[in-house]
């Protein structure tokens, strides 16, 4: 009925559907990687097994769509400030994990016979690695942890030198090694980098903030990008791989991890082209070559072992180093241990120019598939132990699974609402879903019309955060009194963070923000974040943090301050602090304390005037001022808190966040507040 190797196209596919459903499923029983299941079912049903499919273009341009993904969200999810902090250890790292197998991998290539440019190519594949254990060290939430930044970030040095040396010996090969192929090629990279870092972010600033960004049409302009920098990279003397690192860089800051965008791309890349790549690579190897000539046997099991000494002996080396555990250590042999993307780049380009032989190939390939294995299963056996070993601190009371609670009432700022609860949701709350909540003003017997299309924005707020993977409970409520409908939603749900907006303008004369939010301010206990988001979250360069004196003394204040701290991070953001009239050495320590630790400026000021007209005058389109708040009569209060909103609103920043950390269940403030002090009271208003 059939005839093999099969080639049409349906067919094929349907095929391959199977394999990526039913092979990690036993890969998993028998507690191997599930991604080592395609590659296994490429050596069983490829061309050199049982012959039902043919590495055909179609497969070679899927899977090269998703090696091209695997780089890119390396590169996506790469904790920047994590790397810049250990920048030098990603670079001590990078050149011990290339140079140590390259001099190894080369005397062994000597030692068989090869001459010297060949072995120097064959050093300098074991030199590279790609990193397929990264999805799993993500998945198991240890993607910041600073070994694995010291790995991802090695990898970029290790990928370049082995593509370099590349493209140095394949030149010498064909007669082009002078120095005009020198200058060229030092030329070229260094507009390809210059391009990269400086036109991606600036034209992704210009979309994500002018243009609709609908999600087929985020997701569509990210892919322009991503293939963009591969094919410039091919014009400059690279690989593709090398460009889809870059460009992943370059957008880290505008595509935050918890958001829709960055689900959609996991989602793409691991339900369909990573697994393409993985079946490609099993489908290149040939185990009969093992039987047929002995050579291969001696060449494979030397460069293997090689191999795995030599990035072994680099990951040990960096640890003693830098202090590293011994769970942290094996995570980073296991990330760097397989061999797949430059590795087979170099291998297949040096036996097009004569470089390498069929054996030689077939030994490489093998080493693939050894690598392919061990790396990712020692990444899940020892990475499971790390992230244990991370969770293992003691819970404070503040650190109770987090409820978000996001009243919507206007389907313009639903997005920019729902974005901000995605950002400060944090891991331990994974389990826990987001609350949309929809108050119709009126009474039950005439709200029904109302209640539709209450229930209609709510199916959007669905449908958005579904796009995030991020679960949503929604409810909708009748009720006279919104902000009394708003406190019986946070107190039946036990909701520990509500997140509001405001347009900006107030209600009343004497009102803070207007009847609404104020009532639900006065009558709640919780943590409070009142927003005006006026661009894109993930456009966001720097939070100006605004701490006036006496808010360390809350009691919310150390969940408030990690909340920002969260923000930021998640956000690629730095954070530039500004305490009124308090020791700012107590905040920096402070900040020290908390984790997450994006880049952080602590500055002293000295009254209220000085912030306004100095400090808040140079707030740029890409800012977001955070001030913590508190409700009145609470530590922490003074007249001056319930003006800012105005005066913020007045100047124009395009977003702000006034923040009410949590007050202690003991605060019952009632529906006016405690009385105050008079020496307070008539405190001067720039006091």
């Amino acid at each position: 009925m059939f005839e093999f190797p099969i080639t049409e196209p349906v067919l094929l596919f349907a095929i391959a559907m199977i394999i990526f459903f039913i092979f990690p499923y036993f890969m998993k029983l028998l507690r191997i990687p599930g991604l080592i299941g395609p590659i296994l079912a490429g050596v069983i049903i490829g061309p050199n097994g049982l012959g039902v499919l043919e590495r055909t273009q179609t497969i070679e341009l899927l899977g090269t769509v998703g090696l091209l993904f695997i780089i890119f969200i390396a590169g996506l999810e790469m904790d920047l400030d994590g790397f810049k902090k250990y920048r030098n250890r990603s670079i001590v790292y990078g050149l011990l994990s290339f140079w140590i197998p390259l001099i190894l991998g080369t005397l062994v290539s000597l030692m068989l016979g090869y001459n010297l440019a060949a072995s120097v190519l064959i050093g300098s594949i074991l030199g590279s690695h790609t990193l397929l254990g990264y999805p799993i060290a993500s998945r198991l939430g240890i993607g910041k942890n600073k070994a694995v930044t010291t790995a991802v970030g090695g990898s970029l040095l290790t990928d370049t030198f082995a593509l370099l040396i590349l493209a140095v010996i394949t030149g010498a090969a064909a007669g082009q090694l002078d120095i005009y192929f020198g200058v060229k090629l030092t030329i070229s990279i260094i507009i390809f980098v210059a391009v990269i870092f400086l036109g991606t972010p600036f034209i992704s600033r210009w979309f994500f903030r002018n243009v609709t960004t609908e999600g087929p049409v985020e997701f569509t302009y990210v892919m322009v990008l991503l293939f963009t920098a591969g094919s410039l990279a091919v014009v400059a003397g690279l690989q593709p791989i090398i460009g889809a690192f870059l460009v992943g860089l370059a957008l880290n800051r505008f595509i935050f991890e918890q958001g829709a965008l960055m689900n959609r791309i996991r989602f793409t890349a691991n339900a369909i082209f990573i697994p393409f790549f993985l079946l490609s690579v099993g489908m290149l190897m040939d185990l009969r070559v093992l039987v047929s000539n002995p050579k291969a046997w001696v060449l494979t099991g030397l460069i293997v072992l090689g191999l795995l000494i030599g990035k072994y002996s680099a990951a040990l080396l960096t640890s003693k180093l830098y202090g590293y555990s011994k769970e942290e250590n094996l995570v980073i042999f296991g990330l760097t241990t397989p061999q797949a993307a430059a590795t087979l780049a170099a291998t297949l380009v040096g036996f097009n120019v004569g470089l390498l032989d069929q054996v030689t190939v077939n030994g490489v390939i093998i080493m693939i598939l050894i690598t392919c294995i061990i790396g990712p299963y020692i990444v899940e056996k020892y990475g499971r132990k790390l992230a244990l070993l991370e969770e293992q601190q003691p819970m404070k009371s503040n650190e109770a699974p987090e409820r978000i609670l996001i009243p919507v009432a206007n389907p313009q700022t639903m997005s920019g609402l729902l974005d901000l609860a995605f950002v400060i949701r944090q891991t331990r709350s994974v389990d826990n879903p987001l609350y949309a909540l929809s108050v119709v003003q009126r009474d039950m017997w005439s709200a029904e019309a109302e209640v539709a299309k209450a229930e209609k924005m709510l199916s959007a707020a669905v449908t958005y955060a579904s796009g995030a993977d991020v679960p949503l409970r929604v409810t909708t409520r009748v009720d006279r009194n919104v902000a009394i409908g708003i406190n019986r939603a946070i107190a039946e749900e036990r909701i520990t963070t509500l997140v509001a907006g405001w347009n900006g303008e107030r209600s009343g004369p004497q009102r803070i923000f207007g009847g609404v939010i104020d009532q639900v301010l006065d009558q709640t206990n919780i943590s409070v974040l009142i927003t005006k988001l006026g661009h894109k979250l993930n456009t966001t360069k720097r939070i100006v943090l605004v701490i006036p004196s006496g808010m360390d003394h809350k009691s919310g204040y150390w969940d408030a301050l990690k909340k920002v701290k969260v923000i930021a991070s998640n956000l690629g953001a730095t954070i530039q602090c500004y305490v009124l009239k308090d020791f700012p050495d107590t905040y920096k320590a402070h900040m020290k304390e908390i984790k997450p630790n994006p880049p952080t400026i602590v500055e002293w000021v000295q009254d209220w005037v000085t912030l306004y007209e100095q400090k808040l005058q140079t707030l740029q389109k890409d800012d977001i001022v955070i001030v913590l708040s508190a409700r009145k009569g609470t530590v922490g209060w003074h007249p001056q808190l319930e003006r800012i909103p105005k005066r913020l609103a007045s100047m124009n920043p395009e977003s702000f966040i006034i923040f009410y950390p949590a007050e202690g269940q003991s605060d019952l403030r009632g529906s006016r507040g405690t009385e105050v002090p008079r020496e307070v009271l008539f405190t001067n208003d720039y006091d």
